[in-house]
């Protein structure tokens, strides 16, 4: 039953994107985008691969399709006449799904127990875990501690991608009118859709409840830094689409949308300096208290609550320069 639910979504994703392909609509094209994203959710949650089911579903069908329709406010509906010439772009992406399809020959098939992963890497972690981490989420464990090093360059990329976004679009620019006042239009609130509003304005406690549980319970169900902070900046993006990015602005000032992009990176930083200065070495949150798994407690619950913070600053820092450059 399993493999058939498997085969449906798979099907629908290829459908999916070929509409994405061959619509001119803009608007119609990032609503297919936003379907197409909560499809992968379902299939890695099919994949027993929750963490990344929540990121794709708060990330890649929330706040891109949030992020998509703010940039069509800087541009038009309707997608520009296509080149004559599509011979170039064929073969480009023919030659690379050709190359991707023959790569994909050489891995091991979904389930395989016989896999290299699972035959040296996977039972390693699952056999040590416990003893050297003591939280029962391997995936925290791994991502938090193990491979420590690698999640702090992961936040320094979101912290470099949300600089670079805003460098390029937080400029003051004069705007050029598309279609009359199709600027403003776009502009506009939600506040006087009283539904919308009423049901939007529902949900947003509980979309925050919901991120400080993943936040905070991540140690021991699928969740994190990452997906809290994309699932709480889903939530305040909301409530500045029901109100207006002025007052969503209100909210969260700009200062602190400043200090919480560069802090959470500071924070995960200073955890691994503390641990130096502390005798171990960066990142070891063994010396961090009385005991090994004390240590690692509280170095993960420090490290999340960085990138939480960094994850959620850089995404409500984007919303809001599309915002701003799509109301002037």
């Amino acid at each position: 039953m399993t493999l058939i639910f498997t085969l449906f979504l798979l099907t629908l994703l290829v459908a999916t994107a070929v509409a994405i392909v061959h619509t001119a609509n803009l608007f119609t094209a990032v609503m297919l985008a936003g379907i197409f994203s909560l499809l992968m959710a379902a299939n890695f949650f099919i994949l027993d691969a929750a963490d990344v089911a929540l990121t794709e579903a708060a990330v890649g069908a929330g706040i891109s399709t949030v992020l998509f329709l703010s940039a069509l406010a800087l541009t038009g509906d309707r997608e520009r006449r296509p080149l004559p010439n599509r011979t170039i772009p064929f073969l480009v992406s023919a030659a690379t799904a050709a190359v991707l399809i023959y790569t994909s020959f050489d891995n091991p098939l979904v389930g395989d127990p016989n896999a290299p992963v699972h035959r040296h890497v996977a039972p390693w972690y699952l056999e040590n875990t416990e003893t050297l981490i003591g939280i029962p989420n391997v995936v925290t464990a791994v991502l938090g501690s193990f491979r420590g090093y690698d999640t702090l360059g992961e936040v320094f990329v979101v912290f470099t991608a949300g600089i670079g976004v805003m460098s390029l679009l937080g400029v003051e620019r004069r705007m050029i009118a598309i279609g009359g006042d199709e600027i403003d239009t776009r502009a506009k609130s939600l506040r006087h859709h009283l539904i919308p509003r009423f049901i939007g304005k529902s949900l947003i406690p509980f979309i925050v409840l919901f991120a400080l549980y993943v936040q905070f319970h991540g140690e021991y169900s699928p969740g994190g830094g990452f997906q809290a902070g994309a699932i709480a900046a889903a939530a305040i993006i909301l409530y500045a689409l029901l109100e207006g990015d002025a007052i969503g602005r209100q909210l969260i000032p700009e200062w602190l949308l400043a200090l919480m992009v560069a802090g959470g990176a500071a924070l995960y930083t200073s955890v691994g300096i503390v641990c130096m200065l502390l005798g171990g070495n960066f990142l070891d949150y063994s010396v961090l208290g009385k005991t090994q798994t004390e240590g690692q407690h509280l170095g993960l619950l420090l490290i999340e609550l960085g990138v939480g913070v960094t994850v959620c600053g850089v995404m409500l820092s984007i919303f809001h320069t599309f915002a701003r450059r799509g109301s002037r």
